[in-house]
């Protein structure tokens, strides 16, 4: 088994051995994982935090070796907090909210041979359902991007899953398997801001989740990161007059 981490700051993964193929998901800095398969140009790879599984550019792998991923595995993770950051060894390099700087300390980490410098703001988990709000607002009418997960680009529930990262919680990465954990409200007044709706399709299937806002509001990516109106039936689009999206539970995740 061989292991790596990302020094990029986005790596997008996709489904199949091609930069043509659909993207599922990215790569943020600092995030590790298992190579799991290796080909003449693509590498599958399985991210540790929420176990998704993607191709990605064999250009674009960095290998570590098994005890360095096991130690940056088990340390604390500091998260960035802002929109972007840079961070500084030989050149400058920016990275996106919520990147992950491997075992920061004195504003300085090390990844292999490389020594990286970083003067912005840092944390290793808000750990207040408040935070959650703050931290989706921070992804306000940024465009809706099929497997997205950074401010420039992002979808449903890469949104719910990187705000809660910021929060100290890692979630599964898609909008089905994030329904499954936490404990299920019965009615929207029972919840609270930060807490995830989760909405399906005609065939039941669940497809599409937003986090929760006080006065019957949800914050969402569709289109856009948009903030509606939401009620026992589910997202009411204001601008078009009408449902967009059938509510089929919510979730109390903290």
């Amino acid at each position: 088994m061989k292991f790596g981490i990302s020094i990029l700051s986005i790596v997008p993964m996709r489904s199949e051995i091609s930069d043509k193929s659909e993207m599922v998901s990215q790569i943020l800095f600092g995030e590790i994982y298992k190579i799991i398969d290796q080909r003449k140009k693509f590498s599958k790879v399985r991210l540790s935090h929420d176990k998704y599984e993607g191709w990605i550019c064999n250009k674009q792998v960095n290998e570590i070796d098994k005890e360095t991923f096991k130690s940056f595995l088990s340390n604390k993770k500091n998260y960035t907090t802002d929109i972007l950051d840079i961070i500084r060894s030989e050149s400058l390099q920016t990275i996106v909210l919520g990147s992950i700087l491997p075992k920061l300390d004195q504003k300085k980490f090390t990844i292999g041979s490389k020594t990286y410098n970083f003067e912005g703001e840092s944390t290793t988990g808000f750990l207040k359902k408040n935070k959650i709000v703050d931290n989706a607002m921070m992804y306000l009418n940024a465009p809706y991007l099929w497997g997205g997960r950074t401010p420039f680009g992002i979808d449903c529930s890469g949104l719910s899953q990187i705000v809660y990262r910021l929060n100290g919680i890692d979630i599964p990465r898609d909008a089905y398997q994030q329904a499954d954990i936490g404990t299920t409200l019965s009615f929207v007044d029972e919840s609270e801001p930060g807490d995830l709706a989760f909405f399906d399709n005609n065939e039941g299937r669940i497809i599409h989740v937003g986090i929760v806002l006080k006065n019957n509001h949800i914050i969402h990516a569709s289109g856009k990161v948009r903030i509606d109106r939401i009620d026992q039936q589910g997202i009411f689009n204001v601008d078009k007059g009408i449902h967009t999206h059938k509510l089929r539970l919510i979730k109390s995740i903290l």
